[in-house]
């Protein structure tokens, strides 16, 4: 019986994930913030590439003042997720000082949680975040949480549809009910 009330909310949570992935709710905020990817020896790639040129995109119409990068090393002993963006929006325009950088970051919960607590340090209380759609829904209930007011923006990308977009889907249902019982991944 438990096993059956687990899938139902977890085919909910999926439901609400898709929905959100599917929703731009770009608008005004103090900072965009860009969740990492993989980074390629200090070239982002090109699922980083794309998160960024989005959020250049939402910078350049002025809805933020500021952007903030995410992500940690990765395995990478030279660069960080977080400072390959920086370097990327920066050759782009970005003046240095309109970006916040997030580096320590080595899952979805840790960049999120320490992103808040640079928002909170630095008194923003509102932001536009940038990742894949699937990633949005999890994201944003983690900054919620910390009192942040969070509006989604995911990458363009093509519909996502077969047993990749299922999984990946999934994969963040089962994230977001591991951390609303308390467990970090």
């Amino acid at each position: 019986m438990a096993g059956i009330a687990v899938a139902g909310y977890l085919a909910y949570i999926a439901t609400m994930i898709h929905r959100q992935s599917q929703t731009d709710e770009a608008q005004p905020a103090d900072v965009i913030i860009v969740l990492g990817a993989a980074e390629y020896r200090g070239r982002p790639s090109p699922v980083l590439k794309a998160r960024l040129d989005h959020a250049l995109e939402l910078y350049r119409r002025n809805l933020a003042p500021r952007m903030m990068t995410t992500g940690g090393a990765g395995g990478d002993p030279v660069f960080t997720e977080s400072t390959v963006g920086r370097d990327y929006l920066m050759k782009n325009g970005v003046p240095p000082e309109a970006i916040i950088v997030e580096p320590e970051g080595e899952s979805t919960v840790h960049s999120t949680t320490a992103a808040a607590e640079i928002m909170q340090r630095m008194n923003l209380r509102s932001c536009l975040v940038v990742s894949d759609g699937y990633h949005i829904f999890r994201v944003k209930k983690i900054l919620e949480k910390r009192g942040i007011r969070v509006y989604g923006s995911p990458r363009p990308a093509p519909p996502q549809v077969g047993w990749r977009h299922r999984w990946l889907t999934l994969r963040q249902a089962v994230g977001y009910l591991l951390w609303s019982m308390g467990i970090a991944v």
